[in-house]
């Protein structure tokens, strides 16, 4: 895997996994003021959820890394059908 090629699946797979962080921990207000969404978080937490966020893809990323590197298996090969 190139380095191009790397930054790019990195970069890919950080935006897949950050819809899947950002629902995480989230608490609707109980009584929404006038005119605000009722559906907005009280805290949203997002320094917590970027963090977590980058850890779960730099695991992923390295997984799919030795997968790549040490095993010898190009990315057509995963995603042949």
């Amino acid at each position: 895997m190139s380095w191009y090629t790397g930054i790019a699946v990195y970069f890919l797979l950080w935006w897949i996994m950050l819809f899947t962080v950002l629902p995480i921990g989230v608490q609707k207000p109980e009584q929404p003021e006038k005119g605000h969404d009722p559906g907005a978080p009280v805290f949203p937490d997002l320094k917590r959820k970027f963090i977590l966020n980058t850890a779960i893809t730099t695991g992923l990323f390295i997984v799919l890394y030795v997968t790549v590197t040490v095993f010898d298996i190009t990315m057509l090969e995963i995603f042949r059908d």
